[in-house]
């Protein structure tokens, strides 16, 4: 009977172990496969000229990736100011002020954000956002700040989720204490919560930050695809996944290693990123 138990726990980790190393597999595969095809075009131009460069026209030569590279920081940018706070003050809701019957009904509702297909995203920014800018503040509409206002809705579950879990991971007993010491409910939470999670918290923004650098869809339909750094909130602009998304189908030659190269160089991001974010969590595990 303990043999058998014994095989079927070995034939159990097995699989699962054989699960695990699948999907490393199938990101190792992404990742050099984009490398391969991405790589060539910087011995061939020069890393200086591709990553620095101002203009992108690969028929000519061009393959300058700069403006789109400032481009896709500031749409991240934009979304962060914007997501950011909402989804913060959301997770404080939530974690500090909520009862118990309203948080089982809120926290899976915020959440399904999530699982909204990103051009319904782009689909409501072009109906609702675009022509709001363009008549109150001005330009085509089309700019940097109908597709930070997408971005950051998008990015809030993620932020909310993340953040909702570092603050309900602080111990009672620092609630307590504050309270004991006098302090009022939202002096707790401003001066003892938010300071203890501030780790996870600043994880779920860097998360959030990947989130609104990688998004295509939504961001093809409302920024407008200008090549060229905005100068303006309501400059058009082109980040780096709406390039490659636009222009691969076609694509031919070092046309199409360029938009291999332009992934390359998405990827690093987003991988720095994660990392940050990795990195920032594990220290507030060990703390």
């Amino acid at each position: 009977m303990i043999k058998k138990t014994f095989t079927k726990e070995h034939f159990v980790r097995g699989v699962l172990t054989t699960f695990a190393l699948s999907s490393l597999l199938f990101l190792f595969l992404i990742f050099i496969f984009i490398f391969i095809e991405g790589v060539p075009l910087f011995n061939k131009v020069g890393l200086k000229n591709i990553i620095a460069g101002f203009k992108w026209a690969p028929t000519k030569g061009a393959f300058g990736i700069f403006p789109m590279i400032v481009s896709s920081f500031l749409v991240t940018f934009g979304a962060l100011v914007i997501g950011a706070p909402m989804g913060l003050s959301c997770a404080i809701y939530l974690s500090e002020y909520s009862g118990k019957k309203l948080k089982l009904f809120l926290k899976p509702a915020l959440e399904l954000l999530a699982g909204i297909p990103s051009v319904v995203y782009g689909f409501l920014g072009v109906i609702y956002i675009v022509p709001i800018v363009r008549n109150y503040f001005g330009g085509p509409g089309f700019s940097l700040l109908a597709t930070s206002i997408i971005l950051g809705v998008m990015i809030l579950p993620t932020v909310i989720s993340i953040s909702f879990d570092a603050l309900v991971s602080v111990p009672k007993t620092y609630r307590e204490g504050s309270f004991a010491m006098g302090a009022t409910k939202w002096q707790t939470i401003y001066k003892v919560i938010i300071p203890s999670a501030s780790s996870g918290i600043l994880a779920s923004f860097i998360l959030g930050m990947g989130r609104a650098i990688g998004e295509t869809m939504a961001v093809i339909m409302v920024a407008g695809n200008a090549l060229r750094i905005p100068t303006s909130v309501l400059d058009p602009l082109r980040t780096l996944t709406s390039n490659i998304a636009l222009e691969l189908a076609y694509a031919t030659g070092d046309h199409r290693l360029g938009l291999f190269s332009t992934g390359v160089v998405l990827l690093i991001i987003i991988m720095i990123l994660n990392y940050i974010a990795n990195f920032t969590i594990k220290r507030r595990v060990i703390k």
